[in-house]
């Protein structure tokens, strides 16, 4: 294909040819962005209730975040971890203080903070709990989502994950999530860790029940097992705390953290716990060379900032109220269920409708972009920058959706 041909193509073809088809996307082709919308290369601009699954919680482009990025641009990007920069040491420092833990891993995909606290776990059971080199053994909840690696699709529930990319890695076992009688039976001296995610996203934002985390939190303690939050998605003011966790005043052993964490700018995930955890890793047994670089450090650090002044939290909250009772409203009109916490919610339409797939496509032509999961499970989840006339507009704009399917 020569350059004219290639010029001649619109994006959505070029991406067509040219790049694997691991994702579906809708056709709307984003030129720029900016707080809660989207502009396309055509000038239409649209309503985000995505937040590229909660990694733009603070709103495109957020300004604090973005003047950040700039002043970092002008000094240094990446050096590696073969040298010290100025500004990861202080990014590990407050991101440990806000989680109230002593160390930081820092790496950059969410599924890398998935497997490093994998290996941790792995490790701290070999050489702090004295479980047998091989034999550890890592429980997990049914319909989990933590990414796409092997390692991890090695303990997913879904088949569109699994099929085909055998053989898979061993030591997993998954039980029921909100089921602690299950969990407990699946413990056993060599458990080294539990795995979940507190509030589930790519299943449908399902809440456990209260006495759910609370009460695998003691079997842990019971145990001897770390407990490790996955609050990739959950955390980071999302469900109007800063961690999922804290709705039930639950603190696990180690966080791992993403998305929101690079502010919507770069990609930058944490594996957050005490010395006595990520002390077991010594030189050249994990690493990473953009893991902790200064741009992403720099970020960071802005981030944690933002969040520690609480306003984030508030907005979710409050805000998340309002979403949810406009959405509730809607149950018997097209709506089936209402899950979830915060500016996150899982809605549930009447099948007859049409797939939830159908439903985003109809919605994007109104200007409401949202994500279907499970065939006819929609998922909101805007920018924390949303305002309460913008939800309701949302709402209204999936209301008339319902009411012409």
């Amino acid at each position: 294909m020569t350059i004219l041909d290639t010029q001649a193509l619109s994006p959505i073809d070029l991406m067509e040819r040219h790049a694997a088809h691991n994702y579906s996307p809708l056709p709307v082709v984003a030129a720029s962005a900016e707080g809660a919308w989207i502009t396309d290369i055509d000038g239409r601009r649209y309503l985000d209730c995505l937040a590229a699954y909660s990694a733009v919680n603070f709103g495109h482009r957020n300004p604090e975040i973005i003047a950040t990025a700039h002043a970092q641009l002008d000094t240094v990007t990446l050096v590696s971890r073969a040298f010290h920069s100025d500004r990861l040491g202080p990014f590990c420092a407050a991101l440990a203080d806000m989680c109230g833990k002593d160390m930081v891993l820092p790496m950059n995909s969410g599924a890398e903070a998935v497997e490093s606290g994998l290996k941790v776990a792995r490790k701290w059971g070999a050489e702090i709990k004295g479980v047998p080199d091989g034999q550890a053994n890592i429980i997990v909840a049914d319909n989990n989502f933590h990414g796409r690696t092997i390692s991890v699709v090695s303990f997913s529930s879904d088949p569109v994950a699994r099929n085909g990319f055998g053989p898979f890695t061993p030591g997993f076992r998954s039980v029921p999530f909100g089921d602690t009688a299950a969990l407990a039976r699946a413990i056993d001296d060599n458990t080294v860790a539990v795995l979940l995610e507190p509030i589930q996203g790519e299943a449908g934002i399902i809440v456990p029940p209260d006495d759910y985390l609370p009460d695998v939190r003691a079997l842990c303690w019971e145990h001897n097992v770390l407990m490790i939050a996955d609050e990739i998605q959950s955390g980071l003011a999302r469900t109007g705390y800063t961690f999922a966790c804290d709705h039930w005043g639950v603190v696990p052993d180690v966080f791992l953290l993403g998305k929101a964490l690079g502010g919507g700018v770069v990609p930058l995930s944490a594996v957050v716990a005490d010395r006595d955890i990520l002390g077991v890793l010594h030189p050249g047994e994990h690493g990473s060379t953009f893991g902790g670089n200064p741009l992403a450090a720099a970020i960071g650090s802005t981030v944690v900032a933002m969040l520690q002044r609480g306003e984030f939290q508030a907005r979710s909250a409050r805000l998340g109220e309002r979403l949810h009772d406009r959405l509730r409203g809607l149950i018997g009109a097209g709506v089936v269920a209402v899950r979830g916490l915060g500016l996150w919610a899982g809605v549930d339409v009447e099948p007859s409708l049409g797939s939830g797939k159908q439903i985003c496509l109809r919605l994007a032509e109104r200007g409401v972009l949202v994500k279907d999961t499970h065939d006819s499970t929609l998922r909101f989840a805007p920018p924390l920058v949303i305002t309460e006339r913008e939800i309701d507009w949302a709402v209204d704009q999936f209301a008339e959706v319902l009411q012409g399917a």
